[in-house]
């Protein structure tokens, strides 16, 4: 019997996700669709199987086959990245991160990160996160005047302050980030240097944004966002660290590894070493500048005035809408962005008032600049009339035309 004949009410919500995928235009930035051999390894049988400690070392018997497949994750992410050392066993990005803080630090070290309302992430030092609440952080943000990361600030606070890490990266910062300037910083400061890079990793792998692997002591990601892989974290850093790390991750912070998922990021990663990625990842960010240009054009204004990257951020006080607002409006129009603090917001973190916008969705469907152009002709319809009416149609005809994988 199939799951739908044995849990027909776990089936149906699953099937109703799928209906809402297909029937909508994904653009939260931090979602992406994995292939379907990425999709057939996360649900494997090596979901079943213990296997705590490292290929070689591990504490259970029967676990030939799965070091045999953590051996190739970790091979061909270091061949991507070109790493030296890697970890492919933190469950999702904020594992890898803790991992990482714990390797390296004591509670009570004292941190600088990007701050959340300014593109930053929780894991980057907010007070209700682990990391705000065990280590003293001192936030920095970007300019005031025109929303870039302000490296003089940096470099100076970082100097008064001599923070045991620097965290550079971000969760909602359209622009290049420049992991070379933070790497004298940190030098200078004396300081250790952790490059997070959920958000762009498929662009770094692809040579699309500069790689902070060889200037930065540690490189924390997420594997799918634009690496299109399977729900998880990895970490990266120098020879030096490698036990330091290793001991962190596993016994430090994780029980028994998920093999099922290893695997699906084995196979991620194989994908993205292929040509063709390289040309996925070049035609996100030719949608994305499209799409921040009409969008601009249209009277929204862009964080930054534009993006370098997969991602836009936008501005909506000039139309007198929060984030909330839009991010309703838009969802009853069929498209799926989520609310976003803006640097400096004036509205509370559950209302924002901005929008995230991302292209690596609609790209992994086929769509290009074309469909980037009517896409931002429904947005500005849409939120300058609040009526959702004036782009459902067209945002489900665009759906149609481009199936999601199934």
């Amino acid at each position: 019997m199939s799951l739908k004949d044995k849990d027909p009410a776990v089936y149906g919500a699953i099937e109703a996700e799928v209906k809402r995928q297909e029937n909508s235009l994904e653009m939260i930035a931090s979602e992406n669709y994995t292939s379907a051999e990425v999709l057939e390894a996360t649900g494997s049988r090596l979901t079943d199987k213990y296997a705590e400690g490292y290929p070689g070392r591990r504490y259970y018997g029967g676990c030939g086959h799965v070091d045999t497949v953590e051996n190739l994750a970790v091979e061909r992410a270091a061949k991507l990245f070109g790493a030296e050392h890697v970890n492919v066993q933190p469950h999702s990005g904020t594992q890898a991160n803790i991992a990482s803080y714990l390797a390296l630090l004591e509670p009570g070290d004292t941190v600088m990160g990007m701050d959340l309302s300014c593109g930053g992430h929780l894991t980057h030092g907010h007070p209700l996160n682990f990391s705000g609440r065990f280590f003293r952080i001192i936030p920095y943000g970007v300019r005031k005047d025109n929303q870039f990361i302000d490296y003089d600030l940096i470099r100076e606070t970082a100097l008064k302050e001599k923070p045991r890490m620097i965290i550079c990266g971000a969760s909602a910062y359209p622009r290049i980030i420049d992991f070379e300037r933070f790497s004298e910083i940190a030098s200078e400061a004396g300081a250790y240097l952790l490059a997070d890079i959920a958000h762009i990793a498929g662009l770094v792998a692809a040579g699309a944004h500069p790689d902070p692997v060889n200037c930065c002591d540690i490189v924390t990601t997420t594997t799918h966002k634009t690496l299109r892989g399977p729900r998880g974290g990895m970490i990266m850093c120098r020879k030096n660290f490698a036990s330091q790390v290793d001991r962190s991750v596993f016994p430090g912070n994780q029980g028994g590894p998920l093999m099922h998922v290893i695997a699906a990021k084995a196979v991620c990663f194989g994908e993205a070493l292929k040509g063709e990625y390289k040309d996925y990842i070049r035609r996100v960010i030719a949608n994305s500048r499209e799409l921040a240009a009409r969008l601009s054009e249209g009277g929204i204004d862009l964080v930054t005035g534009g993006t370098d990257n997969h991602l836009i951020l936008a501005d909506l006080r000039s139309l007198g809408l929060t984030g909330r607002e839009a991010e309703a409006l838009l969802q009853e129009a069929g498209i799926i962005v989520n609310k976003n603090t803006i640097p400096y917001d004036p509205e509370k973190p559950l209302v924002t008032s901005g929008i995230r916008i991302g292209t690596p969705v609609l790209t992994t469907r086929g769509m290009g600049p074309e469909e980037m152009r009517e896409i931002a002709g429904i947005i500005l319809s849409v939120l300058r009339d609040r009526d959702p009416q004036k782009g459902s149609g067209r945002s489900a005809s665009l759906a149609a035309s481009f199936p999601a994988p199934r």
